[in-house]
């Protein structure tokens, strides 16, 4: 949820008759900002990352406990936060306790460039993290970036099935081997055919082994 006052769902009006009625008016605001903050200070909280908005009257409270925030997080941010840190998401303040809290050695912004990006490192047990992926132009990047993507697509299906191929035409070679053998077992047109079959398959190493060098 927001840390901030949240505005009604209708339109309403308050006549004043009174200066000291603003004074509690604005008074009432503070006090709830602040009883939100000290929820989440009890609770042991040192890091607010907030999908939603905070109020600047809320990071103030919150810098005098020394807590650090970070608001208008992405939703499928807040997710990954949750997998990387071992924290809960959760909807309402109200609810919060020490449980629902995840942990890092260290958050801190840094600036790369013109950016500004807040780094949270050292999770215990992270089951997500960032790349930062950087370079001199934008098609290094992609290039980069779809290295990475098919080097984890390689470790994932060497995860799921224990098992792999031996690439460089190994397999090409052995199936025309095996070919060659099996079309002794035949005479005539069959065995050429075999053979030939077995010798277009040899052309898929010897050329790869020619391009190599």
């Amino acid at each position: 949820s927001a840390l901030e006052i949240e505005k009604t769902e209708i339109s309403a009006e308050i006549k004043i008759s009174d200066p000291t009625q603003m004074q509690m008016f604005l008074d009432e605001e503070n006090r709830m900002l602040k009883t939100m903050v000290d929820k989440l200070h009890n609770a042991g909280v040192n890091v607010l990352l907030c999908q939603k908005g905070i109020d600047d009257l809320a990071q103030h409270y919150l810098a005098k406990h020394g807590s650090m925030a970070v608001r208008r997080v992405k939703d499928s941010g807040m997710t990954k936060l949750a997998k990387a840190t071992g924290g809960r998401v959760i909807s309402n303040i109200d609810d919060v306790t020490s449980a629902d809290l995840g942990n890092a050695n260290k958050v801190e912004q840094r600036k790369i460039e013109s950016d500004k990006w807040v780094f949270i490192e050292g999770c215990s047990n992270p089951r997500s993290v960032t790349l930062l992926i950087r370079g001199g132009t934008q098609r290094i990047i992609d290039e980069v970036d779809r290295s990475i993507h098919d080097s984890l697509m390689v470790v994932k299906d060497v995860i799921e099935k224990p098992s792999i191929v031996a690439g460089g035409g190994a397999p090409e070679a052995y199936v025309a081997m095996n070919l060659k053998e099996w079309a002794d077992a035949f005479d005539g047109k069959e065995q050429l055919a075999i053979k030939k079959y077995a010798e277009a398959l040899e052309t898929i190493p010897m050329t790869i082994s020619e391009n190599a060098g």
